[in-house]
């Protein structure tokens, strides 16, 4: 397949790109930067990440596109000014890619386009399959904002997955990154009460999915990109000090957290039981389905 990539060189990018070539499959990465690659089915495109541009121009051939792009949420404490980058980094980016997809003739058949469960905003109790509801809040408004974007497609014909993705871990980024200093220093613990739901997932499963979904013309629409055992803040840090042979007996106040991160603390205070209902239906084996084993996967390997 011919497949079209925005942000195909981020932290779940990365990966995604390396598994799609290893299937034999011609990628497109549109970039904001000049880059030749040594492998001549790794094709790079100038982009700057909100308009079209001529990277249009090879839309036609494609057979798919997936749209991973966007500033990162947990990137700077969130001003106005930042909260309106993070938005608009996603609005716009993905209005491009459905422009060109709208002007292409013939059009690629798929797009999956990457979301959030932040969607959902912070549900205390019960399951969150992909049938509910809308939550409040700043990443809620995101995500929603976002994928009707991304749903334009659906009108001029493609199949559209939006991947509402949990917490990826990984070494190299993501959360996880920056949960582990406090654990290497005998200082970690839960953020908040604990109570919180964590929605996890590993991220050698979130390329899987991507594969899965790009494979199977049955999945459309959301997709709860999570895995299958989701935990509150006090398990997963419970599980993370096992691991590491670590303490996990400092928390840290949600006050405290507030006035560290402001609106930003949200991300954290909160969560939701997110379940990969979809996925299951659809019978997708996740490799890491238990928190204790993605992480000793994790940090446990060479």
């Amino acid at each position: 397949m011919k497949i079209m990539i925005a942000g195909g060189t981020g932290f779940i990018g990365g990966d995604l790109v390396a598994q799609l070539r290893s299937k034999g499959h011609e990628l497109f990465l549109l970039s904001r930067s000049e880059k030749k690659s040594a492998d001549s089915n790794i094709h790079y495109l100038p982009w700057d990440g909100k308009s079209s541009g001529s990277w249009g121009s090879q839309m036609s051939a494609m057979d798919a596109v997936i749209n991973l792009a966007g500033e990162p949420i947990a990137g700077k404490r969130w001003s106005a000014a930042q909260k309106d980058k993070i938005l608009q980094s996603r609005i716009l980016g993905t209005r491009a890619i459905i422009e060109a997809i709208s002007k292409s003739n013939p059009k690629p058949k798929l797009l999956i386009n990457a979301s959030a469960v932040g969607y959902y905003g912070n549900v205390p109790e019960g399951d969150v399959n992909e049938t509910h509801a809308k939550g409040k809040g700043f990443l809620a408004d995101t995500c929603e904002a976002w994928e009707n974007e991304a749903l334009r497609a659906q009108a001029v014909g493609l199949r559209t997955v939006l991947l509402r993705t949990g917490i990826v871990l990984e070494r190299g980024g993501g959360a996880l990154s920056k949960m582990l200093p406090p654990f290497q220093f005998f200082a970690g613990g839960p953020l908040g009460s604990g109570r919180q739901w964590f929605p996890w997932i590993h991220r050698q499963d979130v390329v899987r999915i991507l594969l899965f979904a790009l494979e199977n013309e049955a999945i459309s629409g959301a997709v709860n990109t999570t895995a299958p055992n989701p935990v509150t803040m006090r398990e997963f840090c419970r599980d993370l000090g096992k691991v590491m042979h670590r303490p996990s007996w400092a928390p840290v106040p949600a006050l405290a957290l507030k006035i560290l991160l402001g609106e930003m603390s949200e991300m954290l205070l909160g969560g939701q039981k997110a379940l990969p209902e979809k996925l299951l239906k659809h019978q997708f084996i996740f490799k890491f389905p238990n928190l204790e084993g993605a992480l000793a996967d994790i940090l446990v390997k060479p």
